[in-house]
């Protein structure tokens, strides 16, 4: 049965009609892994929120993985991740506009800060929250070859320094304010700093695609700082154009795939006090990118 589908605004498409209550047949199977990498980004409505649902549609796309920290593993399903403020928060509660806001990170990559990254991953709403908590991608491919000639020839052969960051607050680019009020109990590895290529081809189709995660980027080697850091600004204000971006206002049963070689995404976060539940599975990649540094390079 060929595959239904309609275009999301902007980027992405949705997957109409597809029945997730049977396994899902070779030719199915293979068309939907075709059509993630072409289009990047998926939605699936009406999925259902039982894990069983989300491990059967995620395994069409690949090996799942782990999260590394035990703590973030739906209790039961250890390959998956339970995103959750309900019970012990595991992340950091930040006040925008006086508002203790959970689950608020900004745009960003998948394990940016790794030579590592995931190919992909989906997310599962099994408790959507009454305010906030939207989640929006945008499509660092479409970014690129729609970047100025001038802009683009500046970048080949240029690589960019990405660290971990576990404080909003230690963000140097794009950053979103907001006063950190509460704390965690998560406890993270130490991750060394990690040099990556700003244009790189994508592993599977060839195409060039951008490495400028807000969130991990710190500055551009090799470059004084002061141009490197004119130079990111640019490249993010140019990434995060509207035209590249879907922002998707969740209902419970939704699944979002994506691609996270050439998606970013944010999490626009939610009030402390207004629930929300997500399950998320994770897609092993099995692509090198970038090259350790010494911390002081």
């Amino acid at each position: 049965m060929a595959l239904k589908t309609r275009p999301l605004p902007m980027i992405g498409q949705e997957v109409l009609d597809l029945d997730c209550d049977a396994p899902f047949d070779d030719a199915t199977a293979s068309g939907l892994r075709g059509l993630w990498r072409e289009a990047g980004l998926l939605l699936f409505r009406e999925v259902g929120t039982a894990p069983e649902r989300l491990r059967a549609l995620s395994a069409v796309f690949g090996e799942l993985e782990q999260h590394p920290i035990p703590d973030f593993r739906l209790p039961g399903h250890p390959d998956m991740i339970l995103l959750t403020n309900r019970g012990t928060l595991r992340g950091p509660v930040y006040a925008f506009d006086d508002v203790p806001t959970y689950g608020r990170i900004p745009w960003h990559t998948d394990l940016a800060f790794t030579t590592r990254p995931n190919a992909g991953a989906l997310l599962n709403m099994v408790e959507r929250a009454a305010i906030g908590g939207g989640t929006a991608w945008l499509d660092t491919q479409a970014a690129c070859a729609a970047l100025d000639p001038d802009l683009r020839s500046r970048l080949d052969g240029l690589e960019a320094r990405f660290e971990f960051c576990a404080d909003l607050g230690g963000m140097r680019f794009d950053n979103p304010g907001g006063v950190r009020v509460g704390e965690t109990r998560a406890t993270f590895p130490d991750f060394p700093p990690i040099a990556r290529p700003i244009v790189w081809q994508h592993p599977w189709t060839g195409h060039p695609i951008l490495n400028v995660c807000p969130l991990n980027i710190r500055a551009i080697i090799g470059l004084p700082q002061a141009e490197g850091d004119a130079l990111i600004t640019a490249l993010i204000a140019a990434v995060t154009d509207p035209r590249f971006v879907y922002r998707h206002d969740w209902a419970e049963g939704d699944v979002m795939l994506w691609d996270n070689y050439r998606m970013m995404h944010r999490a626009e976060g939610h009030p402390v006090d207004v629930p929300r539940v997500v399950h998320r599975t994770t897609l092993r990649g099995e692509t090198t990118v970038g090259r350790v540094i010494a911390p002081g390079a």
